[in-house]
């Protein structure tokens, strides 16, 4: 058995109090090994989303995020601006979020990504896609991006694996320590609730953060078990990495004091000198992030989409009572408990209104703050007898603070990828308990062989599959956005963002060749749930526009008039409500025009050119219009100013020596005639 390191800063726990047959410990597994095999179990486990598309916020990250998409030479706009700026690329939007968010690391992996694994983007027709001025287009390949996701996930399993063993037995192998490393790990692998993180590229930002923090612990470790300070280093760069990467690894700045008060016997001094790196770190992230997004962590948002501790009172969204915040925010700390418990049903949507307005009258509610209140009862008498238990538990409570919604507005009531990191307090509960399980259930202490574990590590087996078949099933669903929308939709009902998001998404799959037949049928779905939107969120801009999109292609245009019409009412500088309204004028003229509905028809064209000016097509409907009517002198005016727009095209000059054959001029007639031929011999014929 490996000797435990000598000087004065010895692990906690003696050998002697856990001391197990030779026989035994030469049974265990070397670090190596069980690395390797937890690695394959995560691959086990996710490898099932190596063919998914992108899905939910990877377009904000991604795909459409001009600096992500530029590649390498887009590292310096990530590195300049909010991560949401290359997104939304206007001003002001980058920050709908109270205090902005700065988290560029993943945003340049995902460039560098981009850069080295685009391809080329391709019509329906097999093309080569370009966009209005000739430059092709191009595509990100998402099998990438999964596949880093997956080793990057296997890689924080495993530090998880190494640094408990780091905490309760560095420098030798033991049966307790390699029994709780072992359930740690595992059930950390196998938990559904990471497969927001894992399966969606986007919460690759859940990943590095904690990847990062754990690396910069185990190195801390290291460096003070074998009095190596150039290890130090290490822990710089791996915790400004994590802090980079997301901010809420700066509660490792609470934690790591508590690991080494836990699990050495450094004193108060020596601690302090420890933890410098993680300052450090922390100190240099907060002035590049300070300097990029300013000292102002802004005020709370008033869109129910940003702020959901607001509601609606008398039409106007007015603040929740302070007992309604609270008791909303102590429903939602529950609700995480119980879903690290029994992790059924997930979503990836708990915007409002799924989860609903609580009150202290609500037993969930109450039960909630009875299982905070114990676990922080149990947890502080365990500080000075430093107990492990009491450990799991300060490190979960520290890193679920951040996304709490006490701490910091976090935009959303909760979410399931913000127990990521406090998991890991979790399942290291779970493998104290497991050792503590064991000991009791074997009279003879302490227990000597392998064999006497059997119980605890059947036990731990039997979660593992659960968790590892739920997790393989739930990654389905994020197979890509449609698939994801319409299966969550089934729990989070009550979601205005969701209900939404379910919306857009069929009307932008109604209008694939493949849907042809079920276009009409998945428009009026797709109102069905944009109209529950609007019930939950009256306000909800986006889903009032996506109901006048959805209008416009059913052709039932009045209605499409009354949605852009009530997006300008509540936002009357949003671009898209005007824009879409005026093609829907352009669109509607064309209609009632094929109709013979002639005073509708031009009553809309006009309206449209007045919003969008002398665009081609609505000249070219005018002018058709007028024609029609017998009014050739307008028809020419409007042929003549689409020319104008247009003079390479060919059905342009067409049109205009049509109407001035018609007009009574057969010489300008023929001049565009010949003009229109020059360009395509066989138009007219």
């Amino acid at each position: 058995m490996a000797k435990s390191p000598k000087g004065k800063h010895q692990p906690k726990h003696s050998p002697k109090k856990n001391l197990v047959a030779t026989g035994t410990v030469s049974l265990i597994p070397s670090a190596k090994v069980i690395s390797t095999l937890l690695m394959v179990f995560c691959f086990l486990l996710y490898g099932n989303t190596l063919n998914h598309d992108y899905t939910q916020d990877d377009a904000i990250v991604i795909y459409d995020n001009m600096y992500t998409t530029q590649g390498i030479s887009g590292i310096p706009g990530i590195l300049k601006y909010d991560t949401f700026k290359g997104f939304f690329k206007v001003e002001g939007k980058d920050k709908l979020v109270s205090g902005g968010r700065y988290r560029p690391f993943t945003l340049i992996m995902f460039a560098i990504e981009w850069q080295l694994f685009k391809k080329e983007k391709r019509t329906e027709t097999g093309q080569v896609a370009k966009d209005a001025d000739g430059k092709i287009l191009y595509e990100g390949r998402p099998f990438i991006s999964h596949f880093i996701n997956i080793l990057l996930y296997g890689l924080t399993t495993i530090l998880v694996y190494l640094l408990v063993l780091n905490l309760l037995s560095p420098g030798r192998s033991d049966l307790r320590t390699f029994t709780v490393a072992l359930i740690a790990a595992l059930l950390f692998a196998a938990h559904p609730l990471h497969t927001e993180a894992v399966a969606n590229i986007k919460g690759r930002d859940e990943i590095l953060t904690l990847l990062g923090a754990l690396a910069a612990a185990y190195y801390s470790f290291q460096a003070f078990y074998k009095k190596n300070n150039t290890l130090e280093i290490a822990v710089f760069v791996c915790f400004f990495i994590a802090l980079m990467s997301k901010e809420n690894a700066i509660t490792f700045l609470g934690v790591v004091p508590l690991m080494y008060w836990f699990f050495t016997d450094a004193k108060i001094g020596k601690i302090a000198m420890k933890t410098l790196p993680f300052f450090g770190a922390a100190v240099l992230f907060l002035i590049i992030r300070f300097s990029i997004l300013g000292a102002d962590l802004g005020d709370e948002s008033n869109e129910l989409m940003n702020n959901p501790f607001i509601k609606v009172v008398g039409n106007q969204y007015v603040d929740f009572s302070l007992g309604e915040k609270m008791a909303t925010i102590i429903f939602t700390l529950g609700k995480y408990l119980q879903l690290l418990v029994f992790p059924h049903p997930l979503t990836h949507d708990y915007y409002p209104r799924h989860v609903e307005i609580m009150g202290f009258g609500n037993i969930k509610v109450i039960l909630s703050l009875i299982a905070y209140l114990a676990m922080t009862i149990y947890a502080i008498p365990g500080i000075k007898k430093k107990d492990p238990v009491s450990f799991g538990i300060l490190f979960f409570l520290m890193t679920t603070s951040i996304i709490s919604n006490i701490v910091f507005p976090v935009g959303t009531n909760m979410s399931e990828r913000f127990m990521f990191m406090p998991s890991v307090g979790f399942t290291f509960i779970l493998g104290i308990l497991g050792w503590r399980l064991a000991k009791k259930l074997n009279k003879a202490k302490p227990i000597a062989n392998l064999s006497q574990l059997t119980v605890i590590f059947a036990i731990t087996a039997l979660v593992t599959v659960a968790f590892g078949i739920k997790t393989v099933v739930r990654n389905m669903a994020w197979k890509n956005n449609y698939t994801l929308f319409t299966t969550d939709i089934e729990t989070s009902k009550n979601s205005a963002k969701l209900r939404n998001a379910v919306g857009g998404e069929m009307i932008a799959q109604s209008s694939k060749p493949e849907n042809k037949n079920r276009e009409t049928e998945m428009l009026r779905t797709a109102q069905v749930h944009l109209q529950e939107a609007i019930r939950i969120h009256p306000n909800y801009k986006a889903a009032y526009l996506l109901l006048g999109n959805s209008s416009n292609y059913l052709k039932d245009y009045e209605q499409a008039f009354k949605y852009y019409n009530q997006v300008l009412a509540i936002d009357a500088n949003d671009e898209n409500g005007f824009n879409n309204l005026g093609i829907t004028y352009r669109d509607a003229g064309k209609f009632y025009g094929e109709k013979g509905d002639f005073a509708k028809a031009e009553k809309y064209l006009t309206k449209a050119l007045e919003m969008r000016g002398d665009e081609y097509e609505i000249l070219r409907l005018l002018g058709i219009l007028n024609g029609t009517r017998g009014n050739h002198p307008a028809a020419i005016q409007y042929f003549q100013k689409a020319v104008n727009k247009e003079p390479k095209n060919a059905q342009a000059l067409f049109n205009l020596s049509t109407a001035y054959q018609y007009g009574g001029n057969p010489e300008n007639a023929q001049i565009y005639l010949q003009q229109a031929r020059a360009i395509n011999p066989n138009i007219g014929k």
